[in-house]
């Protein structure tokens, strides 16, 4: 548990119906978090200041610096400085002309810089042949906001949850979308959970890179409250990925692979 508050009050000045007033208003942090891997300094990430340790190894793994739990060595988390040091058996993991040192926002855009060469590597194509049905689409999207607390409180993070077709198995929550999925996949290393049969869920819209993100961990189904962009679509077909958008009431929208999603 990380000794960071995720949300702090403030106050604020409000405009509603014609009149100012002052009040508190929750407000969630930033943390920096700088990376070393073998003693190299290797990324800066800025998140909410939770599950440091999954959201290192998932986003470590999602490089392809690591596959599994026991290529780690260390793993030490200070939350003081603002550092990660991980130490890998593998001592020839950094190759500089696949990695470069880089600040990862947690806003979306160019601050996430984009390594098609390490994609090429980590990317799965998935396998699945299990079935959802429609009415399980919606009810594990309804579950994952009941379950956002901190969005609720504050409005201003995404969720993400891996899930079984019934239940939530594991929720996390970021500032960035990217590190929230990094956390999942953290969260399945570390605790050796089999993704292959699983569902993301997901809070934010399915852009080409939260596909490709997908795609790494494992899954074969993406479920998101929000819509896809036109290369997620492509990405999706191309990799046997499932991707459902707009889960919104009782309605939704299948953008790939419509074969998974049934009616009961």
């Amino acid at each position: 548990m990380s000794q960071h508050e995720v949300s702090l009050k403030r106050q604020i000045v409000k405009y509603k119906d014609g009149a100012f007033q002052t009040l508190e208003d929750d407000i969630v942090t930033e943390f920096p978090l700088t990376i070393h891997v073998n003693n190299e300094e290797f990324a800066t990430m800025v998140s909410t200041p939770t599950n440091f340790e999954e959201m290192v190894v998932g986003f470590l793994a999602s490089e392809g610096v690591l596959r599994f739990k026991d290529d780690i060595q260390t793993l030490e988390i200070d939350e003081d400085k603002g550092f990660a040091y991980v130490d890998l058996y593998n001592k020839k993991v950094m190759n500089q002309q696949s990695y470069s040192k880089r600040f990862i926002g947690s806003c979306c855009g160019k601050s996430r810089q984009f390594y098609f060469q390490n994609d090429a590597k980590t990317t799965k194509t998935s396998t699945i042949k299990s079935f959802i049905t429609a009415e399980q689409c919606i009810q594990l999207m309804r579950k994952m906001q009941e379950d956002s607390l901190v969005f609720k409180g504050t409005g201003g993070v995404h969720n993400a949850a891996l899930c079984s077709n019934e239940e939530l198995i594991v929720s996390r929550t970021d500032i960035g979308r990217h590190n929230a999925l990094d956390k999942l996949y953290g969260y399945s290393i570390l605790n050796n959970v089999p993704v292959r049969d699983k569902v993301l869920v997901f809070s934010g819209r399915i852009s080409s890179e939260v596909l490709t993100k997908a795609a790494k961990i494992g899954v074969g189904i993406v479920l998101s409250k929000s819509a896809p962009t036109d290369l997620a679509i492509k990405l999706a077909e191309d990799l046997n990925i499932t991707a459902v958008g707009f889960i919104r009431g009782s309605s939704f929208n299948v953008y790939s692979h419509p074969e998974r999603i049934v009616l009961e």
